[in-house]
């Protein structure tokens, strides 16, 4: 059983991907950086390591998870259609409208 994300540090995460995703990682990764070292401001750089050990994350639980989401939005996009058993926008406005009541 998996006990949860990797720890936030770019070693550990990028030990979680698979090589395509390890490559895209490497190439945002050394552009925050460059921008932190332009802007002494490190927030980008730990926004960075929260996706992506969220993302990381997933694909230890679940190998592939991401490229079938990124499938599933490209489609969708393609097509105008939502995914089957998506919610209708009238199902999550009644969710969200449950939650604040409730």
């Amino acid at each position: 059983m998996l006990g949860g994300p990797p720890p936030p540090d770019p070693k550990s995460i990028r030990a979680c991907l698979t090589a395509e995703l390890a490559r895209a990682f490497d190439g945002e990764w050394e552009f925050v950086l460059d921008q932190a070292k332009q802007s002494q401001d490190l927030r980008p750089v730990h926004d960075l390591l929260a996706k992506w050990r969220h993302i990381a994350f997933a694909e230890l639980k679940d190998p592939g998870v991401y490229d079938q989401a990124m499938a599933t939005a490209t489609h969708a996009l393609a097509t105008s259609q939502a995914p089957e058993g998506s919610a209708t926008a009238e199902e999550v406005e009644a969710l969200l409208r449950a939650r604040r009541c409730g």
